[in-house]
């Protein structure tokens, strides 16, 4: 495992397929999340063992290089029990450590991750993670906002302000979250599917972004002398709008931190939590 290198298209396309019958809740876009997973920032070390009706991908931090990410582990119905996941976990530990790692984490790395932890819906997981001593450490969780309502927003109020909306731009925008955020959204702001902005006299005040992690909605973000304008409201229902048009019901607002926002906003709901697991590697 140590010397392993990196997935061949094969292994990916085989990653896909035993990913889509295991994960319940997230089948549909298993080929999506692989895919992905397989196309991190530059510069960050991971790996992926696909074998035996199983996939485990792992990564190093590149904020903390001594944690590494368990990113994605799927087991097929068919070969579920028979100890595989212990095998594949033990495996990305291994090449965790090789790489110097002194902590393995259950949990998402931004910013090119699965989910931010295990769906407590997924028991089978979360129990291997405690049974192979994994503590849990931190609760996150998403939000869900249903695309059949009115995401309608009318612009004039904005416009008396001089502010204008806007999609794309994605070297100006990215360069805007660096400069407010970190490179990590800065990344997540390139690599989306969707990406509008809001800008008076040329300068960006706000922006917002879905599908870095497939068709989920986020991050966004609006700079301190831009707050109280509305303006995360309205990027927001453009993102939720687009999501819709690309045949969407709904959409997941990843790792939220404002639940009264997104309530108030456009009524979603907190509906997925996951568990974020850790332990040391000695």
């Amino acid at each position: 495992m140590t010397g392993r290198s990196l997935p061949t298209a094969a292994d990916l396309r085989e990653a896909a397929r035993v990913a889509a019958s295991a994960l319940t809740w997230d089948g549909a876009e298993a080929p999506a999340l692989v895919s992905r997973l397989s196309q991190p920032p530059p510069g960050r070390r991971w790996t992926a063992v696909v074998e035996d009706e199983g996939v485990v991908f792992a990564s190093l931090s590149e904020r903390e290089p001594g944690v590494g990410h368990i990113d994605l582990l799927a087991v097929h119905p068919d070969a579920q029990g028979k100890g595989r996941g212990r095998a594949l976990v033990g495996a990305a530990e291994e090449w965790l450590r090789a790489q110097g790692a002194t902590q393995a984490r259950m949990a998402g790395n931004p910013p090119c991750y699965a989910w931010p932890g295990i769906d407590v819906r997924y028991t089978p997981a979360a129990a291997l993670a405690e049974r192979l001593g994994y503590d849990r450490y931190r609760i996150a969780w998403n939000m869900t906002a249903d695309l059949s309502l009115d995401l309608h927003d009318d612009l004039g109020e904005l416009a008396a302000q001089g502010v204008t909306v806007g999609s794309g731009e994605r070297e100006r925008v990215a360069a805007f979250v660096r400069e407010h955020w970190n490179e990590a959204w800065a990344w997540e702001a390139e690599n989306a599917t969707g990406l509008h902005h809001a800008e008076r006299d040329g300068r960006i005040l706000a922006f917002a972004a879905w599908g870095a992690r497939p068709a989920w909605f986020g991050p966004m973000g609006t700079a301190p002398q831009a707050q109280g304008l509305g303006l995360g409201r309205v990027l927001l229902r453009r993102c939720l709008a687009e999501q819709r048009d690309a045949g969407q019901r709904e959409s997941q607002i990843g790792w939220v931190g404002p639940l009264r926002f997104y309530s108030r906003a456009v009524g979603a709901r907190v509906e997925r939590v996951f568990w974020l697991y850790r332990r040391e590697l000695v």
